[in-house]
C-alpha cells in the first residue's frame, strides 16, 4: 500500500513512532511521480532539490525528538498561481514563465511554519481561468481515473495529484469553482473557505472580490488539518478576517442528529444530469439514516448566477491583470518600435485566447456607457443571491445538491464552445458570489466509472459544520477509499 493511502494523522503517528522518516515520504512523492506523471501531467514545476534537503533536515529533527505539529514533514503540492520565493511560479501563462518570485505567499510562510514539505508546483488553467485545465500555456493535465477526460480546473493540477498519490495534499484556489469542481472530477476532498478565511497574499490575482486559496485532500480529515494550518487574519491581506481559527479537526465528531439540510430545487433541477442527481439523492438517505433532516427549498435568483459571475469576474481581471504589460517583470516582446507597441505585442504574445476574451468582456463591461447596464447590475445581483442563502440559513445548517451537473467530459470536447464550457460551474458559483464556504466530497461514480462529487454549503465562517457534516458522510460511505488504476 502507498504511503498516501494513509491518513495524515496515521503518518504522523508512524513518524513518531520512527517506523518511517520524512526522507521516505518524500521519496514516495517523487517515485510516483516518475511513475505517472507523464499520464498526469500534473506538476510544471517539482523542486526536488530543496525537498529532499528539507527532508534530510526535519529527519535530524526527528532523532533529537523536538516536537512536531500535525502536518510536519507531510509532502504537497501548491498551484502555480501562488507565489514561491525562488520556485518558478508562471500562472501556466507564457507572459510569466521565467519569473522566479522574491517572497512567499503568507499561505507558503504558514506551510513553512507547520513544516510542510514542497513538492512542486502544480498545472492550472491560466490565470485560474477554465474549467477543464486545457487553458494552460504549457500542457493539459488529466483525470487520473481515466486520461481522456479532464481533470476540470482551473485547479486540475492540484486535485489530479492528490487523486494520482504523487502528493498527499495540495493548496488550490477557487474564485467560481475551481477547487471544488476539480475535486468531484477527480474523486477528493476540496474545500473552498469563507472569504476572508484565508489570506490571499500571495495569490496572483484573477479577481479579487471571489478569489479563495483552499486544501485539496483525499480525505475531509486531511483537509481539516490543512486548513486550520493555512487559516488566519494577515496583515498583509485587508481582506483577510480577524477571527479566532478554530480546531476544525474537533468538530469531526460523526454526530449529524438532529442536522437541518436544505437542498435547493434549483441544484437538482434543468441541466444537472441524472447521475448527478441520484447520487446526491443517494446520499441525502445516507445522512437521513445517520439521523439528518432534509426539506427542499429554493434559491430563486441562482439561475442568474452564471451571467453576474463572468460579468464580475472579468471586470476585475480586466483590472488586475492590466499590471502584466512587460515593463517590470514577466515577458516582453522583442519587436516593438514605440511604447504602446510593446504593450500591445507583449500583451499579444504572452495570453492565451481564454484570458484575452476574459479582458476584453472585462473591459467591455466597465466602459463607460456599459458600467450600469453591466457591472452595475451584475453587484446588485450578487447582493439578491447572498440574501437568497442567508434566508435559507436561518432555518437550515447546510445546503448540499451536487457539486457539478456531470462528471467529467472528453479533453477537447468543449474547447470550441466556451458557454458550454462556463455553463460547468453553474452549481459552485453562488457559493463565491455569496462569499460562503463550500467544500466538495466524493458521493459516487458514473456508469463510465469517473467519480460524482456531493457538495456542501455553510453559513459564513462555519467551516466546522459542513466538515462535521462531510466526515459524517465519509464514514458511512467507502468512496473515498477508492483509487484510479493508473
Amino acid at each position: 500500500m502507498s504511503l498516501f493511502e494513509q491518513k495524515v494523522s496515521e503518518l504522523h503517528q508512524r513518524l513518531h513512532n520512527k517506523e518511517i522518516s520524512v526522507t521516505d515520504l518524500v521519496n514516495e512523492s517523487y517515485k510516483r511521480i516518475g511513475q505517472v506523471e507523464d499520464k498526469v501531467k500534473a506538476f510544471l514545476t517539482l523542486d526536488e532539490e530543496n525537498a529532499r534537503n528539507q527532508a534530510k533536515q526535519l529527519d535530524d529533527q526527528l532523532v533529537k525528538g523536538e516536537s512536531q505539529g500535525a502536518l510536519f514533514g507531510m509532502p504537497i503540492g501548491v498551484k502555480d498561481n501562488i507565489v514561491t520565493k525562488n520556485l518558478r511560479t508562471t500562472c501556466a501563462s507564457k507572459i510569466l514563465e521565467n519569473f522566479d518570485p522574491i517572497y512567499d505567499a503568507t499561505v507558503v510562510q504558514k506551510l513553512q511554519q507547520a513544516e510542510t514539505v514542497t513538492i512542486g508546483k502544480l498545472n492550472m488553467d491560466e490565470f485560474a481561468m477554465g474549467s477543464s485545465n486545457e487553458n494552460s500555456a504549457y500542457q493539459a493535465t488529466r483525470n487520473p481515473w481515466n486520461t481522456d477526460y479532464v481533470p476540470g480546473g482551473s485547479s486540475g493540477g492540484s486535485a489530479a495529484s492528490v487523486a494520482s498519490g504523487e502528493v498527499l495534499f495540495s493548496l488550490g484556489s477557487d474564485t467560481g469553482g475551481s477547487i471544488r469542481q476539480p475535486a468531484a472530477y477527480c474523486g477528493v476532498v476540496g474545500l473552498k473557505p469563507t472569504y476572508g478565511r484565508v489570506s490571499r497574499f500571495g495569490l496572483v490575482a484573477f479577481a479579487s472580490s471571489l478569489d479563495q486559496i483552499g486544501p485539496v485532500t483525499r480525505t475531509v480529515e486531511d483537509n481539516a488539518y490543512l486548513l486550520e494550518a493555512i487559516s488566519g487574519v494577515d496583515p498583509m491581506d485587508s481582506t483577510s478576517a480577524n477571527l479566532d481559527v478554530p480546531n476544525f479537526v474537533n468538530s469531526l465528531t460523526g454526530d449529524v442528529k438532529g442536522l437541518k439540510i436544505a437542498v435547493p430545487k434549483e441544484y437538482l433541477g434543468e441541466g444537472v444530469g441524472e447521475e448527478a442527481r441520484n447520487s446526491v439523492l443517494e446520499a441525502l438517505k445516507v445522512l437521513e439514516g445517520l439521523g439528518a433532516v432534509w426539506e427542499e427549498v429554493s434559491l430563486p435568483h441562482s439561475k442568474y448566477a452564471l451571467a453576474a459571475y463572468y460579468l464580475l469576474s472579468s471586470s476585475e481581471a480586466s483590472a488586475n491583470l492590466s499590471r502584466f504589460d512587460g515593463v517590470r517583470f514577466g515577458h516582453r516582446t522583442d519587436n516593438a518600435e514605440t511604447l504602446i507597441d510593446m504593450y500591445k505585442q507583449t500583451r499579444s504574445e504572452g495570453f492565451g485566447d481564454e484570458v484575452k476574451r476574459r479582458i476584453m468582456l472585462g473591459t467591455f463591461s466597465l466602459s463607460s456607457g456599459y458600467y450600469d447596464a453591466y457591472y452595475k447590475k451584475a453587484q446588485k445581483v450578487r447582493t439578491l443571491i447572498k440574501k437568497d442563502f442567508e434566508d435559507v440559513f436561518e432555518k437550515y445548517d447546510v445546503i448540499v445538491g451536487p457539486t457539478t451537473p456531470t462528471p467529467a467530459f472528453k479533453i477537447g470536447e468543449k474547447v470550441a464552445d466556451p458557454l458550454t464550457m462556463y455553463a460547468n460551474d453553474i452549481l459552485t458559483i453562488p457559493v463565491n458570489l455569496a462569499g460562503v464556504p463550500g467544500i466538495s466530497v466524493p458521493c459516487g461514480f458514473a456508469a463510465n466509472g469517473l467519480p460524482l462529487g456531493l457538495q456542501m454549503i455553510g453559513k459564513h465562517f462555519d467551516e466546522s459544520t459542513i466538515y462535521r457534516a462531510a466526515h459524517a458522510f465519509e464514514q458511512a460511505t467507502d468512496f473515498h477509499k477508492q483509487f484510479p488504476k493508473l
